[in-house]
């Protein structure tokens, strides 16, 4: 497999930690190409690690590497290795898309270095992902929004194309219980009387919808009925900014940062809704983990896990993201009737919890296999 991370920090990459570890749990043989993989992978004795530097910690500076060491081990290996990559990181018979370039080109509004990171990176970025997804003969997409969006842009027919959704650890994201929401409300300093609203994503472009769901708490919190404080679990470039505007708008108290955080599944617990206004979501594990906990979720409309959505439940869509207005009406369609909404997402969260990682990498590994053979 090649990937840039093969850890738990992050969606893709815990996919990507997922599919390993069950290949490493089912025997054989398992190469894994990449920047960082974490350390219960890598005390597998049937896991190789070929670790690829990121210069200066940059991901652009370290992605012509992956892909180069790919291609050596892919030779390395023969034609009887089985191997899976990451969109465009290296070719290969099938290649797994976690996130489509073409479908979102990323605003970055500061520093400067993000800014023209950015840009020379999406033209990276755009060119490797139009020569690996073209010529493979498998493409796994994570949802029908990103297969819709693949064939949009390179012509993929269909026979090519299959949709395998996210598993989840269904220990680690159970439906939570009182105590676990108490004893997380008690552990983040949530006021006693206080709903709690919780945004989980980077802040290093726009691309999470932050902006607009900052404009949204603005006018809401203007309203002194309003009893619902935001929790903002995430960090990258833009987190100063964004503190100092909340700080000089007098929002500092009704909008908290709290930085990275590794244990988001009680972060999660302890909230009312998660809100999670994306620009380009491919999928969405956080909302499918918050689910999970049986915590509602607020997502945009054209997010990947939005699709799963029955209709009793399409209330808290955004169906505009752009619109700070959209935000806080979705916002305030879950606050009216907020002690209702966990018991509609109950069937959901049921349904998710029923596909392990495993069940998840089990068919991702049998529709690599059939395309290798």
């Amino acid at each position: 497999m090649t990937s840039g991370d093969f850890t738990t920090l992050g969606g893709m990459d815990r996919a990507n930690h997922a599919q390993a570890r069950y290949l490493a749990a089912r025997g054989g043989e398992v190469h894994l190409v990449a920047h960082r993989v974490a350390d219960d992978l890598t005390a597998f004795p049937n896991v190789r690690v070929h670790a690829v530097s990121r210069p200066a910690g940059a991901h652009l500076a370290g992605a012509p590497l992956l892909a180069r060491e790919a291609r050596r081990w892919s030779h390395s290996l023969g034609a009887s290795a089985r191997t899976i990559v990451n969109g465009g990181n290296a070719a290969g018979p099938a290649t797994w898309i976690h996130y489509l370039h073409a479908a979102h080109e990323p605003r970055v509004e500061r520093p400067l270095r993000s800014r023209m990171s950015a840009s020379l990176g999406r033209r990276y970025y755009l060119a490797r992902e139009r020569a690996v997804i073209t010529r493979a003969a498998l493409v796994i997409c994570n949802s029908r929004r990103t297969a819709g969006d693949v064939q949009r842009h390179y012509r993929v027919a269909d026979s090519r194309l299959r949709v395998v959704y996210y598993g989840v650890d269904a220990g680690l994201f159970a439906r939570r219980t009182t105590d676990e929401q108490d004893s997380g409300r008690a552990a983040l300093g949530i006021a006693p009387g206080r709903r709690t609203a919780v945004f989980v994503g980077a802040l290093g472009d726009r691309r999470k919808g932050f902006d607009t769901l900052f404009e949204a708490w603005q006018s809401l919190a203007a309203d002194p009925a309003w009893d619902v404080d935001l929790l903002v679990a995430g960090t990258g470039g833009e987190r100063g900014a964004w503190e100092q505007r909340a700080a000089a708008a007098g929002l500092d108290t009704a909008i908290r940062f709290l930085g990275f955080r590794g244990d988001i599944a009680a972060v999660i617990a302890a909230a009312d809704v998660l809100v999670h206004p994306a620009r380009y979501e491919a999928y969405g594990l956080g909302v499918h983990e918050a689910i999970c906990r049986g915590v509602p979720a607020i997502v945009a409309a054209s997010a990947g896990v939005a699709e799963r959505y029955p209709a009793s439940l399409r209330d808290l869509l955004i169906p505009d993201v752009d619109d700070p207005g959209e935000v806080a009406l979705a916002l305030r369609r879950w606050r009216e009737d907020a002690d209702a909404w966990p018991a509609r997402f109950d069937p959901l969260g049921q349904s998710l919890r029923e596909i392990s990682w495993d069940v998840m990498a089990a068919e991702i590994s049998t529709l690599v296999e059939a395309a290798s053979a």
